[in-house]
């Protein structure tokens, strides 16, 4: 299991186009990915659970990657909310 901190920059949070750019790439692995922030803690491979969360702009969330390919996932999945998820 690998998990990282990330801040999310975009203005309007994980609205709909970087959450599902997220779950997009999420679902490229095998292994499970798990978003928390606060007392949430959801699938990331699923589009209405990440837009549930309600992550706005300069929240930390924590990504849990558990699995086979878990390094690789959590390497892609960071540089994409690193360069802001499409925005």
């Amino acid at each position: 299991m690998v998990s990282k901190t990330f801040v999310i920059k975009n203005n309007a949070g994980l609205h709909l186009k970087p959450a599902a750019l997220l779950c997009t790439e999420a679902i490229k692995y095998k292994a499970t990915v798990t978003l928390s922030f606060g007392n949430v803690t959801t699938n990331a491979k699923s589009v209405l659970n990440v837009l549930s969360a309600c992550v706005k702009c300069n929240d930390s969330i924590t990504l849990i990657c558990e699995g086979e390919d878990e390094a690789e996932a959590m390497e892609n999945l960071g540089k994409l909310i690193s360069e802001g998820l499409g925005e």
